[in-house]
């Protein structure tokens, strides 16, 4: 869920853990038409750029190991491997251990799509210590995204406008005013990055991670992928399945669903980790200060929402925080149970008529930093999204659903149903109901679920397995919250994981981690 128009499998994002705690060549010729000889030129990593997210340039590691970056060209279209290339920008951070136990590089995805890669990992990299010691930690800005040939569709001021907008049309005039504001966004997408939208889908993604392979000196792709980036796993995998090394999916995305399912899913997901959030509020020595009960807390966010619809409280001035954003913000909080306390207090201000937490609870899902700039998140995920899904709902369809959608979720269910217009009109065809993912001949890839998962629900990982093909996925379930597994810290899922990747231990087929 990255905004209100997008439902989507989206990781945690950058600018959330920093809340607390330009087209790159797109013009450029290949030098000699075989991509695979090019040379990086490793150099100290630039702050990142506004569609990056912006922000400071990425500290040290906490062992002092330095970040570098580079750029690799990729064909534009990679139907014509040997004419127009665009660069796509890389980070890593050297293995930290003996040369002679390094295996190679481990590449990253966070999802999204449209998560930037070069700001992420830096993020995160304290989690990867105990990998860094025998793999790169390399990650990347996919094509579309952040340093690599962004997306651009409307400014920030008129991205302020798209967010405050009504996300759940009660009537007539409601819904012809989403519609009309939905294409508007996107007739700004491709007046602005009309070269770049028809090589943004995924396959293309995954060659070009073929391509960083090779770029890299790796014989085999060793991934770590998570939420999107599972997604984009599993395609690479179908697309080069004798290519893949030592690879995991975290969060899984259902590879099996539809658009409409996969936002469906996504309604019942929220509304597990909201119901759970109540029961760990309420179940706590200490009073819980938004309701008594589960039920009480439900319904008192329920009635803040239907209060906000008819009079926005002040939020980050000038702006108010809306109905929409005030849902939006919710979700966001339930990507991690480390939020849920952000969440409690964002309730009980807002209940006093103060919306600045929700707010900023808001602008981290929609990538928009405290200075008012965005990154181009929201752009690269409409544009991934739109060039891969099939379907293009219509407001009489999504009407129709409206039923089946509030029976998953009461607070999300309209929310995520209205989000399936966000590709009407859009310029460039979508690819298929749903991603190919068998990889008949793959080596072994560990697939990993989290009970609680808000935005890629439990059963996708039996899915993935299961499309993945005989031999291929090894299931392991982790009983939990948040969206994905290592990053909880929980040493049985850690210790699988860091086993495989590190010793090319295979675990046994349905495991538990609680």
């Amino acid at each position: 869920m990255a905004n209100p128009s997008r439902p989507r499998a989206t990781a945690l994002t950058t600018s959330a853990v920093l809340l607390f705690a330009a087209l790159t060549g797109c013009g450029g010729d290949s030098e000699d038409g075989d991509l695979t000889h090019q040379r990086l030129d490793w150099q100290d990593c630039p702050a990142p750029s506004e569609a990056e997210g912006g922000g400071s340039a990425p500290s040290p590691l906490p062992n002092g190991t330095e970040w570098e970056c580079a750029t690799m060209k990729a064909p534009l279209d990679w139907s014509e491997p040997g004419g127009k290339t665009i660069g796509i920008a890389l980070i890593r951070a050297r293995a930290g251990g003996p040369e002679d136990r390094r295996i190679g590089s481990l590449v990253f995805n966070f999802g999204g799509p449209g998560g930037s890669g070069v700001t992420t990992l830096p993020a995160f990299g304290p989690d990867y210590a105990t990998l860094n010691t025998r793999y790169d930690l390399v990650s990347f800005d996919p094509r579309g995204v952040g340093r690599s040939a962004p997306v651009k569709c409307e400014s920030d001021a008129r991205l302020d406008e798209f967010f405050q907008q009504d996300a759940t049309p009660d009537d007539g005039a409601e819904r012809t005013e989403l519609l009309r504001r939905t294409r508007q966004f996107n007739a700004a997408c491709e007046k602005n990055s009309g070269k770049i939208l028809p090589h943004v889908r995924t396959t293309e993604a995954a060659r070009d991670m073929d391509l960083m392979r090779q770029v890299l000196g790796d014989r085999k792709l060793h991934y770590f992928g998570i939420s999107y980036g599972t997604e984009l796993g599993g395609v690479y995998a179908h697309l080069f399945p004798k290519n893949v090394g030592r690879a995991v999916f975290d969060a899984v995305v259902d590879p099996t669903q539809n658009a409409e399912q996969g936002a469906l899913g996504q309604a019942k997901g929220f509304q597990l980790a909201l119901d759970n959030f109540a029961k760990d509020c309420t179940s706590k020595t200490t009073e819980c200060p938004i309701g008594d009960t589960p039920q009480e807390v439900k319904e008192r966010i329920a009635k803040l929402l239907a209060d906000l619809e008819k009079k926005p409280i002040p939020g980050i001035s000038p702006r108010e925080l809306t109905q929409t954003a005030a849902t939006n913000g919710i979700a966001q909080s339930l990507y991690s149970k480390d939020f849920w306390e952000f969440l409690t207090e964002g309730l009980e201000e807002a209940y006093d008529g103060d919306g600045r937490i929700l707010m900023l609870l808001s602008d981290s899902m929609n990538g928009r930093s405290e200075n008012g700039e965005y990154s181009n998140l929201t752009a690269a995920n409409a544009a991934i999204n739109c060039s891969d899904d099939k379907a293009r709902y219509t407001v009489d369809y999504v009407q129709r659903r409206l039923p089946r959608f509030r029976a998953a979720s009461e607070l999300f269910g309209d929310y995520l149903a209205w989000g399936m217009i966000s590709c009407t009109d859009w310029a460039v065809p979508g690819a298929a109901d749903h991603p190919d993912v068998s990889a008949r001949g793959s080596a072994p890839i560990l697939v990993v679920g989290n009970t609680g998962d808000p935005a890629t629900p439990y059963e996708g990982a039996k899915k993935m397995v299961n499309a993945l093909g005989k031999g291929v996925g090894v299931e392991l379930t982790y009983k939990g919250q948040g969206h994905g597994a290592y990053d909880s810290k929980n040493k049985c899922v850690q210790r699988a994981v860091n086993g495989y990747l590190l010793d090319g231990k295979v675990p046994k087929a349905g495991l538990v981690c609680s």
